[in-house]
């Protein structure tokens, strides 16, 4: 089992910046790909970023050029740098993680609010 806790949410006013912090502890060994995913009200839940264990980077289209995924192998924390928020990244933010035996994000964070004002 893996168990993940997000922190770094809150309001911000737009063209801001937060950081999101994805702490994993358990069975860290069978980890490979950290996701960042976000659900706004009324949307479904979509992937923002992901980093594999060997450091490759997916961002969405949305998201490109202003967020940054990273992640601290000895901390066992994966990152997310937000800058020029929008009022459209106003969404519940979930960190999850993949095993390295499927292709399914099988372990997921509590979720951390960001809320962007115009």
């Amino acid at each position: 089992q893996v168990q993940l806790v997000e922190s770094g949410g809150g309001l911000v006013q737009a063209g801001g910046s937060l950081r999101l912090s994805c702490a994993a502890s358990g069975s860290i060994f069978s980890i490979n790909t950290m996701g960042w995913f976000r659900q706004a009200p009324g949307k479904q839940r979509e992937l923002v970023a992901f980093i594999s264990s060997g450091g490759r980077t997916m961002y969405a289209d949305s998201v490109k050029g202003r967020f940054t995924i990273s992640r601290d192998n000895a901390k066992n924390t994966v990152y997310l740098q937000m800058n020029s928020l929008k009022p459209e990244d106003t969404a519940v933010y979930y960190c999850a993680a993949q095993p390295k035996y499927t292709s399914r994000y099988d372990y997921w964070g509590q979720g951390t609010q960001v809320t962007v004002s115009s």
